[in-house]
């Protein structure tokens, strides 16, 4: 690989991440600059993947391309130049922080459930499909962030439950217009909430639906802020420092979730989020002062 084409690779990753207008990128800027670029490498995989299911409408082309993400990946860990910028940029850093196949095959494998349910009928269910898109993600980005202790594993796959929640939390609507449903049925049925109601975004629906739903949506996102709780006492001491990444964006999205408390309905007709200099602000905290 040439120096000139690695530095093309590095310049794409960093604009897929900017441009992604994500909270991930304002954690990303406190990282010494070889952290920072592996992140913001791995992050613009993740991104390229996320794509597939969300703009490709044709679900064995989507099929077709996530195949061929698998090679390449597969190549990438057996020393071969990838073909994609993003896996250019992340194939340096494999070895300085142990990076391993196995998790970028999940995230793959995660993406995939999309071309293939819309629906799950309970937590449990959901779970798992988090683990493979959010979980395994944490698992790779607290390597890169400087993990000392196996436990901050446990801490990174219940972080990235959490950050995945809130997503789905975030984007009903959004999956809504795609037809899909991310909200266990099982808890619909629990808050009388119908899918198609959900589906419809609220149109139509009865004059209760408001209070309905703001049930519903009140149980996700007390659920999502006791994950987070649970997740950072799982973290391990030592590991605390290196890890402030993710008690960056825990710090962001806790916030997040707070904005959408106050009315859980918006998340129906528009995407709710916190301003850039909220979120760099919310960041500098936790950088400055070590607590969310």
């Amino acid at each position: 690989m040439t120096p000139e084409r690695l530095a093309q690779a590095q310049a794409y990753a960093q604009e897929r991440a900017a441009a992604s207008g994500s909270s991930f990128y304002y954690a990303f800027l406190f990282l010494p600059a070889p952290r920072r670029a592996a992140i913001t490498a791995f992050y613009a995989f993740c991104r390229e993947i996320d794509d597939i299911v969300d703009e490709v409408h044709d679900p064995a082309v989507a099929q077709a391309k996530l195949a061929w993400w698998r090679e390449q990946v597969r190549l990438t860990f057996a020393g071969q130049t990838p073909e994609h910028p993003a896996l250019v940029a992340l194939q340096p850093h494999i070895q300085p922080y142990g990076l391993q196949v196995e998790p970028l095959l999940q995230v793959i494998e995660g993406c995939e459930w999309d071309l293939q349910q819309s629906r799950y009928l309970d937590f449990a269910q959901l779970q798992r499909y988090c683990h493979l898109v959010a979980g395994v993600v944490g698992e790779v980005a607290a390597r890169i962030f400087g993990q000392t202790q196996p436990a901050t594993t446990d801490y990174a796959h219940r972080l990235g439950l959490a950050f995945q929640l809130t997503n789905i939390i975030r984007d009903v609507g959004e999956d809504a217009l795609r037809g899909r449903l991310y909200l266990p049925i099982a808890e619909l049925q629990r808050f009388d909430v119908k899918a198609h109601e959900i589906l419809r975004r609220g149109v139509g629906a009865s004059p209760d639906f408001a209070s309905r739903f703001g049930a519903l949506m009140r149980f996700q996102i007390e659920r999502a802020l006791a994950i987070y709780e649970e997740a950072i006492a799982l973290l391990p001491a030592p590991d605390r420092r290196a890890q402030k990444p993710g008690l960056m964006m825990a710090s962001i999205y806790r916030a997040l979730l707070d904005e959408i408390a106050q009315d859980p309905m918006l998340v129906l007709t528009q995407r709710v989020a916190l301003t850039p200099l909220r979120k760099f602000w919310l960041a500098w905290k936790v950088q400055a002062l070590g607590r969310l």
